[in-house]
């Protein structure tokens, strides 16, 4: 289930009626379930005040919801190989989106509904606006972090000309510290692996007999060893290449080859603890809210959820999750909690005007335009 329709109603005191003419019309075609959407009685203002609120509000429902829609991506990404299980973590007060929202509850703690409806979306905003600028911060570092480790992770890909032999050739491959000696590294095609067996030694004068050893090999080539003297190097370059053989230039350098692994390892952890993972307990408890005259209408029939603990308990217990994806847990839940306030916000401002447009109604919290809706889509965040 991922679609659903928040629509004000007129109904009676409880909206006991409301709701059955509802069930009764969508039922004869299973069209929807149907549930109340708790919405408290709050403070109108002026006619000029809920105007204003109703283009602000317009403006936040669409920023908080490409904020969440940012959010849930970022999550996939951080997942990488475990992209399946990014539905997981998309939580909102510690239970699925679906049951956060079948079963809203308007949060009296965060956005007291005896503040001014000014006050209340301003609280709103700037949450949701230092959401978004930790999110571009918080990412940046990732990416870059990411990006970091490609480049080195190409030094490790490609063919024997173009990839690093860090990983590849050890200190017992070479003759190392010998005035007159040193191992060069040559690039045999796969043809004329017997060619080389046998001219090798002959390529230039002082090269010392079977020298050569293969260290590995891919779909074009391999890599074999050669041991001559310093002073016929350049003379060995040119024969080899006039036999198709290419003298790969590189010198041992153990530091810089374990400098260059160290720097792999730690580029890997790094990224890795960006997203690992733990159980992260769940408490129960929850406090419930009046019902008023606003009812959403989604597909299926979901089963109530037990309530969940605040985002900043399920913070501090996720120890064992990577910073990156912590972070984006909690305030993935934060900023979808947010934005089912707008939503709840824009239904409540919306109905009021609409009954202020009727001649003969009163501008109060009772009076309510049929036909008032809003539609929250869910199915993006799959």
């Amino acid at each position: 289930m991922s679609e659903f329709w928040l629509i004000s109603a007129p109904g009676d005191k409880e909206n006991v009626q409301a709701l059955e003419r509802m069930n009764t019309v969508t039922s004869k075609s299973n069209l929807s379930y149907n549930t109340k959407f708790a919405i408290p009685d709050f403070k109108v203002g002026t006619l000029d005040s809920l105007v204003g609120l109703s283009d602000e509000l317009g403006k936040l429902d669409t920023f908080a919801e490409s904020l969440i829609r940012r959010m849930a991506q970022s999550v996939v990404e951080v997942m990488e190989d475990s992209k399946g299980k990014a539905q997981e973590h998309l939580l909102a007060n510690g239970v699925d989106l679906t049951s956060f929202v079948t079963h809203f509850e308007w949060d009296m703690a965060k956005y007291p509904a005896k503040q001014p409806l000014v006050s209340v979306v301003d609280t709103i905003a700037k949450q949701l606006a230092q959401i978004e600028m930790d999110l571009k911060s918080r990412t940046a570092a990732y990416n870059t972090l990411k990006t970091n480790l490609e480049n080195l992770e190409k030094k490790f890909m490609g063919n024997l000309f173009t990839r690093t032999l860090s990983d590849i050739v050890s200190k017992e491959d070479f003759v190392l510290d010998s005035e007159y000696l040193i191992t060069l590294l040559v690039i045999v095609p796969k043809p004329n692996y017997s060619q080389w067996q046998k001219t090798y030694e002959s390529l230039s004068d002082m090269v010392v007999p079977r020298s050569t050893k293969l260290i590995t090999e891919d779909k074009e080539g391999g890599l074999f060893t050669v041991t001559l003297f310093r002073k016929v190097i350049e003379d060995f370059k040119t024969k080899a290449k006039e036999n198709k053989f290419t003298v790969r230039e590189f010198y041992y350098d153990e530091k810089e080859i374990k400098r260059e692994r160290e720097e792999m390892a730690r580029l890997l952890s790094d990224k890795k603890q960006q997203y690992q993972t733990s159980c992260v307990a769940l408490k129960k408890g929850s406090s419930t809210f009046p019902d008023h005259k606003v009812k959403v209408t989604p597909l299926g029939n979901p089963d109530r959820p037990a309530a969940g603990q605040t985002d900043r308990e399920r913070e501090s217990e996720g120890e064992g999750e990577g910073p990156l994806l912590r972070w984006l847990k909690v305030n993935f839940s934060e900023a979808f909690i947010a934005w089912i306030h707008v939503k709840a916000l824009r239904v409540f401002v919306e109905s009021v005007l609409a009954s202020v447009e009727i001649p003969g109604l009163q501008l109060n919290n009772q009076d309510y335009f049929p036909y008032v809706y809003f539609h929250i889509d869910l199915s993006l965040l799959d």
